[in-house]
């Protein structure tokens, strides 16, 4: 693994004794087979021997958003269970007003140091590098990303084998990507979130290459993509775009060649913004759809995705599945309706601690949802529409407002959108467009109303915003979803 700004690395010779420390450490603070262990932390090398402490001793890794306040942390933190705290000294302050909350964690580590911690590099000195005795496969704990409330943590199930006999972590996307011991994978994206935790545990346990950002720098992804060879990366859609937003000079003289499959996720990518990465990147972007709930998945290619704009592909295990929203145990909507997406024939999962939400994820006939809706085609490709929590409802008239995302943020003077309803005299809700300008753009009547032509000529007129609001920025989470429920911070 290699932090592509410092050119800090660790090499699997020196991953296994370190994950070797550090599960031991683990096993002598008292933690057992199953006991949870929550990181909280920016990107760094230590997550790779975070990652395989805990995968070769068989305890749960619960990665947790870095960016909580102490109360919503300690909630979280006593809603996992957890047995041991590993943070840095950037979040310490946090995480030690969050503890201070809990009954006494048996271990509790900071990286770089910080009052109330026991330093991490002096504890995993400590101990020998070689396996613990009984080494297991360990599990995960991943967490919704908190767009409609408080993150909830989603507990995957533990195979009972030894790591070395562990298949390919990605299942059937390790074929379909070609990933191998010479992928040499960018991840540009904060590791607590599921798709690049997965794919960094991933690529790491085939004994590829991880070439991980700090944090996310335009230039400076196609600089590391340049300069390590990269073959494979991932990136969401407001990555894209500002790539994309980079002076010509700059996307010109990047050395992409070596870049083979790039893929895009998290979040809704607009047909668009699809095809100028293809005319400049050329046939390599892939669009996976999923949850932290790991429920289901659909990919799409790059030649179907430019047949099917819009389109997030088919089921790559069980079936999809489109009923009416009000009715979990009616009949399959006809092709073309927009209903609830539901997946048959894919693994289980549980909301820690909240079943209330669990049944509200499975219906009769064991299929899962979280609350997405989409259509399908006649091919069984499916198109997403939103949020059943973010259906507007103007005028008697259902609408969803991805459509309209997807259209304004194709326009170049739109460096981010949101459509929402807010109320309205007449039709009880009013569709509005809440618009970030891109820089150098003149945010006034003009554009506005170029906006909402543009909405007019593209979408059918109950979808089409009536009024269009300029703000400063809109509350994203670092994996590009759009907080809808924190909106009304945006138009102060």
């Amino acid at each position: 693994m290699i932090m592509a700004g410092s050119g800090a690395m660790i090499t699997h010779a020196e991953l296994d004794r370190r994950s070797n420390q550090m599960a031991r450490a683990l096993r002598e603070a008292g933690l057992a087979v199953d006991d949870t262990v929550a990181v909280v932390a920016e990107n760094r090398l230590e997550w790779a021997e975070l990652i395989w402490a805990t995968q070769r001793s068989g305890l749960c890794i619960a990665p947790i958003q870095r960016h909580l306040g102490a109360d919503v942390l300690a909630d979280v933190l006593t809603d996992s269970a957890v047995r041991a705290v590993i943070t840095t000294s950037a979040h310490a302050g946090t995480v030690r007003a969050a503890l201070d909350r809990l009954p006494k964690i048996p271990l509790r580590l900071c990286i770089g140091g910080a009052p109330g911690f026991d330093d991490y590099a002096v504890t995993l000195d400590r101990y020998s590098g070689t396996p613990v005795p009984g080494e297991r496969l360990g599990s995960r704990m991943m967490f919704s990303s908190g767009t409609t409330g408080r993150p909830k943590g989603i507990r995957h199930s533990r195979p009972d084998l030894h790591p070395g006999e562990a298949p390919p972590h990605l299942g059937g996307y390790t074929d379909l990507f070609g990933f191998t011991a010479d992928t040499v994978y960018l991840s540009p994206a904060p590791t607590y979130h599921t798709a690049p935790f997965r794919f960094v545990l991933a690529i790491l346990q085939l004994g590829g290459t991880v070439v991980c950002q700090e944090s996310f720098d335009a230039e400076g992804a196609l600089a590391a993509i340049e300069r390590y060879r990269v073959t494979h990366a991932q990136f969401v859609p407001t990555m894209l775009t500002r790539m994309l937003r980079l002076p010509a000079p700059v996307r010109v003289a990047a050395d992409l060649s070596s870049l083979r499959v790039a893929i895009t996720g998290a979040a809704p990518c607009p047909a668009e913004l699809k095809h100028r990465i293809m005319e400049w990147w050329g046939p390599v972007l892939h669009e996976l759809y999923g949850a932290s709930e790991s429920y289901g998945n659909c990919h799409i290619g790059p030649s179907d995705a430019l047949e099917r704009p819009g389109s997030v592909g088919r089921a790559l295990v069980g079936r999809v599945h489109i009923l009416d929203p009000d009715d979990s145990d009616g009949p399959d909507l006809p092709v073309g309706d927009v209903g609830q997406i539901w997946f048959e024939g894919t693994q289980s999962f549980r909301y820690h601690g909240d079943e209330a939400k669990n049944r509200a994820a499975r219906n009769k006939r064991g299929w899962s949802t979280v609350g997405d809706l989409g259509r399908l085609d006649g091919d069984g490709f499916l198109y997403l529409v939103g949020r059943r929590d973010h259906v507007i409802i103007s005028g008697g008239v259902n609408v969803h407002p991805q459509q309209a995302e997807d259209l304004l943020a194709g326009h170049p003077a739109v460096a981010d959108v949101a459509v929402i309803g807010v109320p309205d005299d007449d039709l009880g809700q009013r569709v509005h467009a809440l618009v970030v300008p891109a820089p150098g753009t003149v945010a006034g009547p003009e554009l506005g109303e170029a906006l909402l032509a543009l909405a007019r000529a593209g979408l059918p007129r109950p979808g089409c915003p009536r009024s269009i609001e300029f703000v400063r920025t809109l509350p994203r989470g670092e994996n590009g979803k759009l907080y809808k429920r924190m909106l009304s911070q945006a138009r102060c």
